[in-house]
């Protein structure tokens, strides 16, 4: 998979994919994610890619023709299943769109700056619309990491275990149930026993209920959406 990012501020995205399982899966040549500073396509020699909005009110807002010249640079050189921009306004993100997400070849990511991108923008280039949350982060940037380490880590081959990937919470629309490793008992509080038990279909029963009962508690809305 390859993925390109449209930002002002690329060097709040260098750290989170250069460690851990995103480090490794670009090492591996199974993901590519290349960052662009908008304001290689500035209009003047300020670095000029936003301005006020029209109409009046508070805040900047991204211009149209960087971002047109960043987006149509890149189309020459890969072919999007997705141009995605990162906004509060967009539709919430979760597990099925990361798993959605992560069979696509190329996409590109904008990142929503100030107080947002040009209209237009959305409206003739955009196809994809997400948000992590109902807050507002200074920038797209963060999100933007969000999005790509839960698409990046589906990837085949990304992690030691490709099975851990589907036991994850939100896989099958539970959390996931309690895990416990060695020792069996600390402090006196025991694993359960049929973890120990090596009976793989009790132990499945209980994997089962123990999620069930934990979405009840904790997210009985995804139970409802069933």
């Amino acid at each position: 998979m390859h993925i390109d990012v449209i930002t002002v501020q690329p060097d709040l995205l260098e750290s989170p994919l250069s460690h851990s399982i995103m480090k490794r899966a670009q090492e591996k040549g199974l993901l590519s994610v290349q960052l662009h500073n908008l304001r290689k396509w500035a209009l003047n020699k300020y670095g000029q890619v936003d301005d006020y909005q029209f109409g009046g009110g508070a805040g900047m807002v991204m211009m149209c023709e960087p971002l047109v010249n960043a987006i149509e640079a890149l189309q020459k050189e890969h072919t999007f299943d997705e141009i995605i921009y990162m906004t509060p306004d967009g539709a919430r993100f979760d597990q099925k769109a990361a798993n959605g997400l992560s069979l696509k070849g190329n996409l590109l990511i904008i990142c929503g700056h100030y107080k947002g991108i040009d209209e237009r923008i959305r409206e003739h280039y955009v196809t994809r619309e997400i948000s992590i949350g109902d807050y507002v982060l200074s920038g797209g940037e963060l999100a933007a990491a969000v999005v790509i380490d839960a698409i990046g880590r589906l990837l085949p081959g990304v992690l030691g275990d490709e099975t851990s990937a589907l036991t994850d919470s939100f896989q099958d629309d539970l959390l996931a149930p309690p895990v416990y490793t060695r020792p069996a008992e600390f402090n006196g509080w025991p694993v359960p026993e049929v973890l120990l038990s090596g009976n793989p279909k009790l132990i499945d029963e209980w994997r089962y209920n123990q999620a069930l009962e934990r979405t009840r508690q904790r997210r009985p809305d995804l139970l409802d959406e069933q």
